[in-house]
């Protein structure tokens, strides 16, 4: 970060903690459902973008792995899929290069921070919320990246008449 952005943090910073200290005195109500679903919402939507992703490029990269360097090495399934690790060293690259764009994306389709004070933020319901979220937008977004399944049974099949 550039002086004058981490000046700029440090300020929000300060000022967030001077909320939540003065918000330790004051008996805060817990988020409403609708601010639960935002906060829902807005943790799910960056992850079914990585699942779709991770999953879309896990199952194309391996399958020309273990088509390409698996039939020229003549190697079983089991050692293709020792393959399989280098896959998920370059599936890690390009999953970590593309998370900035997936979180600018769902920036760009309007997603907004939840409007949660600092102990809201830490109760039970809404960290329950947030790692919900997560999780079932992670499981969309891998269901939905398995799409490229549609298009490999023409190649496995003529990998089997060759074996």
């Amino acid at each position: 970060l550039h002086s004058t952005e981490r000046s700029c943090l440090l300020r929000e910073l300060h000022r967030f903690e001077s909320i939540a200290i003065a918000q330790e005195k004051l008996e805060v109500a817990p988020p409403s459902p609708g601010q639960l679903r935002h906060v829902f919402f807005h943790n799910a939507l960056p992850f079914v973008g990585f699942g779709f992703l991770d999953n879309a490029i896990m199952i194309v990269a391996g399958t020309q792995i273990e088509l390409s360097i698996g039939v020229i090495l003549g190697i079983s399934t089991m050692a293709g899929k020792n393959c399989q690790i280098q896959n998920c060293l370059f599936l890690f690259s390009c999953s970590s290069s593309l998370a900035g764009y997936v979180e600018a994306l769902a920036s760009r389709l309007g997603l907004s921070i939840p409007d949660l004070t600092p102990k809201q933020a830490d109760m039970w319901q809404t960290r329950l919320s947030a790692h919900l979220g997560k999780a079932i937008g992670v499981t969309v977004g891998c269901i939905l990246g398995m799409f490229p399944l549609l298009f490999f049974g023409d190649e496995e099949e003529k990998l089997e008449e060759k074996k």
